[in-house]
């Protein structure tokens, strides 16, 4: 679905990604997994269009992206939740996920999908009318995963779910992604909690100051004595 072939992103004179190449398959969740800085947030953002790329290509279900503006991206299929979930704070719940399906033109469609957004996150619906800055955290969370698939993306990315999070929140944010993935979406997940993300990723890439250092199936990886070392707190 998704292939990144030797991509370069510079920030002025720090090269933020060095020679990356992964790829994700349909109906895969993936793990980005790696310190502060290593990378995993540039290659989402790079991915959506956000950060332009020095050099590389980045291909989405056989076509090239690489370069393409962050709003024809999304019409592309490609939804991200960010890092510190960015809602429009001053807006109602219901306004956000208004706003997660602007690129619709079918107004049924959209009252149906706010409805199933509601059914996976009953808390929202019980919400509706209130200021999304007045959420808790997981509530917010919550409003920003599902402002993203209000687009119905084929590929969701993640960017940092459980941050600041309960860890009781947290397993019921993983929850969610594994439900969201059972449903038809391909997830690729950036997360610090590198124990959760093993546990319900298929397979992983281990960043290191922008390059990839390690890749495999999630669940050699989390046996993996360096990775434990490492990222596991072991």
């Amino acid at each position: 679905m998704l292939v990144l072939e030797n991509l370069y992103v510079n920030y002025h004179v720090i090269k933020a990604l060095k020679d990356i190449s992964c790829r994700v398959e349909q109906g895969e969740i993936v793990a980005l997994i790696g310190a502060n800085g290593a990378g995993k947030s540039t290659i989402l953002n790079a991915i959506s269009g956000i950060v332009p790329t020095a050099s590389g290509r980045i291909s989405f279900l056989g076509e090239e992206i690489s370069g393409a503006p962050p709003h024809l991206i999304v019409r592309k299929g490609i939804s991200q939740v960010p890092e510190g979930r960015r809602l429009f704070a001053n807006m109602s719940v219901l306004e956000n996920l208004e706003m997660g399906g602007y690129i619709r033109s079918d107004a049924k469609g959209v009252k149906e999908e706010i409805a199933e957004v509601f059914n996976r996150f009953p808390r929202l619906r019980e919400r509706s009318g209130q200021l999304a800055k007045t959420l808790s955290g997981g509530e917010q969370q919550m409003l920003a995963m599902g402002r993203a698939l209000m687009s119905r993306p084929k590929l969701l990315l993640l960017d940092e779910p459980s941050m600041g999070l309960a860890p009781m929140l947290v397993e019921q944010i993983f929850s969610l992604i594994q439900e969201i993935n059972a449903g038809g979406a391909t997830v690729l997940l950036v997360e610090q909690n590198a124990n959760m993300a093993l546990s319900i990723a298929h397979r992983a890439y281990v960043l290191e100051t922008g390059e990839v250092v390690l890749s495999g199936g999630a669940g050699e990886l989390a046996k993996n004595p360096d990775v434990r070392r490492a990222y596991l707190g072991e």
